[in-house]
């Protein structure tokens, strides 16, 4: 028996004929209904009879909510590689993850070289194919640095631009029968997609066995590669014949070809709605009810938690892999597999983890936190690893990534409560909301993370006028280190409630947060160059129009330091929250007269516009020192401090938000964040923490007034005095003996726990 343990997944062969042309689509809806996960479609781009399969492909993704969409198999000959990747990777993009590579290397070619392109030998198609793989896989590698060249002698590319990233990891299935194919199966593939009616006895056992052997000495588990088999049949009420007969005759004989032949994937090659619908309603249904059955039996191992040898010498030491939850399982990444270098680095930090966890709801939440605590290396959690300090990741420690958790969901029209899932994105929030005509003051830039901006205070371009995004949060699920599942709001839990806004990321993981939206149209939106040579006076004359404006306005400022005998140059990001053009214009014209007005360029948009929707794909690098303080008012001391650390030549990027007006409206207590009366935060950016430190310290730290922890590196303890003041860093530190005892949130300035038994060890901070 080969059994490899991949879950079962059933699927639709359709053909793609024209003389109706929605006929096609339709049959790929009833196979959605049929509760089926798979829709594939032949591929002739030659047969003047069929759509063009990649165009229906795209119109049935559009059409169709759930199932995986995939060419059944594309003609890579009439398809240049380069092209198809970008492509696939595009509408991957657009249907969120649901589409996989089906691909063959030719097979009709007096056909194919009708339509222009050249024959090919059966070896010489093989290579072609090969060649073809690794430029579509380099394009998809968006993550990767430098450009992509490829010189096969089929296909090439010099100097070709990665991306764009697919949603998720797309699975390349091969269409292959004889020895060259099948050995291209096992080095390069994820799946084996022959036709049935093209196998002669044995073929099945014949092509596992060396599609085993030859990825076993790739150093690959054979399980790694998923077995499809495209089929047909009649489903009738008197057996005929092998998959001729009523649903108990197939559920028999798909069941043996799952445990024997290791098929995880059965593609039903019929246009008939009806058998589409039977198919999926009750044959699947019972052949994974017998499937499981006979794997609990037998102990079957997962595929989705087995890796190939080469993989298991990247493993890292102190982690129990054998020891991943099964429900985690499939979705955790590791060292050696396609996606760890898409998932291992946060924003600006690099990163080398020994496991990254991608739980999909709460519970798995519970789990993860459950095995992390029992294994003894770093520990990070990420929502949408976009913060500066870029604890979330590590070095040979295990990451749960909360990204998963992505929803975004109206709760109550009337009070505007919305539930975002700590792995949404702020700018797929702001998108979300935009049809509503509501808005939730975020941060600056749409990939940044629910989950971590909505646990630490959450600057952004509407805070003047809206305040701090930790100021609308009404209620959250929180995981703690013990494996609780707790809401905490005004009414329940009121002090974990208190901490978690501000504080989060020192008492739980949280799940979701519910936020009271604003009510907001379109705003205006001002992209300001200034010329900066006299730094001081431009911050001051900025800091006072700033202050001076409607609460409506909240301005950013980007300051580059000389270089080179060039002067400093500062931009200005301005959002005025509101669709009155009139009165944004005066007032930008007033933040104009700061400084020499280089160039300026406004906008009327919805807020999703000013942070639209970013991927999650960081590629890491840079692993910036960062310094933060805050300040009441931009005054000539202040002002000149700032100017003096930019002319220092240490800092390469320094930045001031505007943090006053609607901030202020909140009591210090009311939130773990307590800095209710300054105005502005001061940030520098370099490339050696000591360095920075030097400066900062004896220029700008001694007019700084608080810390938005979020914004530093530092992790010198009296940071947490800065950032949380002594009143509620003394309460916090109950609240972190209270809800994580072992410390086990240790990673992002940890706070270190109260006492009160002096016996106690207290946990290393």
């Amino acid at each position: 028996m080969t059994d490899y343990g991949h879950d079962l997944v059933f699927g639709a062969f359709l053909t793609p004929q024209n003389r109706d042309p929605q006929g096609p689509v339709r049959l790929a809806q009833a196979a959605e209904t049929a509760g089926l996960d798979l829709v594939t479609f032949q591929d002739h781009p030659y047969q003047p009879g069929f759509l063009d399969t990649w165009t229906l492909l795209s119109w049935v993704a559009a059409r169709t909510e759930r199932v995986t969409v995939s060419g059944n198999v594309l003609n890579l000959p009439l398809r240049p590689p380069a092209v198809l990747a970008r492509a696939a990777a595009s509408l991957d993009l657009l249907s969120q993850g649901r589409f996989a590579l089906g691909i063959g290397a030719g097979g009709f070619w007096d056909a194919i070289e009708s339509m222009g392109a050249q024959r090919l030998t059966p070896a010489e198609s093989v290579t072609a194919l090969e060649e073809g793989l690794e430029i579509i896989r380099g394009i998809w590698a968006a993550d990767e640095r430098g450009i992509l060249r490829v010189d096969g002698a089929h296909h090439r590319v010099n100097g070709a631009k990665r991306g764009p990233a697919p949603a998720h990891d797309i699975p390349v299935w091969l269409g292959a029968y004889g020895p060259r194919m099948l050995r291209l199966v096992a080095r390069k593939a994820d799946g084996w997609l022959p036709s049935l009616a093209y196998l002669k006895d044995g073929d099945l056992r014949r092509g596992n066995a060396l599609i085993d052997e030859t990825a076993a000495e790739a150093g690959r588990d054979p399980a790694q590669i998923r077995r499809l088999l495209n089929i047909g049949g009649e489903i009738s009420a008197e057996s005929q014949g092998f998959l001729r007969g009523p649903v108990a005759q197939w559920t028999e004989e798909l069941t043996a070809l799952a445990l024997e032949d290791g098929i995880g994937t059965f593609v039903l090659a019929s246009d008939d709605p009806g058998a589409l619908q039977v198919f999926g309603a009750e044959i699947a249904p019972a052949v994974r009810e017998n499937v499981a059955r006979e794997r609990a039996k037998a102990g079957t191992v997962p595929a989705s938690s087995r890796r190939g040898s080469a993989a298991l010498e990247l493993r890292r030491p102190g982690i129990d892999y054998a020891r991943v939850p099964a429900s985690l399982a499939g979705d955790a990444v590791e060292p050696g597999d396609r996606e760890y270098a898409s998932v291992r680095h946060n924003y600006l930090r690099s990163g080398s983890p020994g496991l990254v966890l991608r739980p999909g709801t709460t519970d798995q939440v519970v789990e993860a936190l459950g095995y992390a605590r029992s294994q003894d290396v770093p520990f990070g959690v990420r929502s949408g690893g976009h913060g500066i300090s870029g604890r979330s990741t590590n070095d040979g420690g295990i990451v749960l990534d909360v990204g998963a958790l992505n929803g975004v969901e109206v709760v109550d029209l009337r009070t505007r409560r919305v539930r975002l899932g700590a792995g949404a994105t702020w700018g797929a929030v702001a998108e979300a909301l935009t049809p509503h005509g509501w808005a939730i003051s975020s941060g600056d830039f749409g990939g940044v993370g629910v989950g971590g901006l909505a646990t630490t205070g959450g600057m952004g371009f509407l805070g003047r006028k809206f305040g701090l995004t930790i100021d609308h949060v009404v209620a959250a699920e929180v995981v703690t280190a013990d494996g609780r599942v707790l809401r905490a709001s005004a009414e329940e839990n009121p002090d974990l409630f208190w901490g978690l806004r501000g504080a989060g990321g020192n008492l739980g993981v949280v799940t979701w947060v519910e936020i009271e939206a604003m009510e907001l149209g379109d705003v205006v939106f001002s992209q300001m160059t200034l010329g900066a040579r006299d730094i001081s006076g431009l911050l001051q004359r900025w800091g006072a129009a700033v202050e001076a404006a409607p609460r409506e306005l909240t301005s950013f400022l980007v300051l580059s330091p000389p270089r080179g005998g060039r002067d400093a140059v500062a931009q200005l990001m301005t959002v005025y929250a509101g669709d009155d053009t009139n009165t944004a214009v005066k007032e930008l014209e007033r933040l104009a007269e700061a400084g020499p007005l280089l160039d300026h360029q406004g906008y009327l948009l919805p807020y999703a516009g000013v942070v639209p929707p970013a991927d999650k794909h960081h590629t890491g690098g840079g692993d910036p020192a960062v310094r933060s303080g805050l300040v009441t008012h931009l005054d000539e001391d202040v002002s000149r401090a700032f100017a003096d650390a930019a002319r220092s030549g240490t800092p390469y990027f320094l930045q001031i938000r505007a943090t006053g007006g609607a901030a202020h409206d909140l009591a210090p207590d009311a939130t773990a964040y307590p800095h209710r009366h300054q105005n502005f935060a001061l940030t520098a950016m370099a490339a050696d923490q000591s360095s920075l430190n030097a400066v900062w310290d004896s220029r700008v730290a001694p007019h700084t007034d608080g810390l938005y922890l979020s914004f530093d590196t530092d992790t010198r303890p009296e940071r947490l005095l800065d950032a949380f003041g002594t009143t509620a860093l003394s309460r916090l530190r109950h609240l972190k003996h209270t809800y994580d005892p072992t410390n086990l949130f240790h990673a992002n300035f940890p706070i270190p726990q109260h006492n009160p038994d002096p016996t106690r060890t207290r946990p290393a901070d």
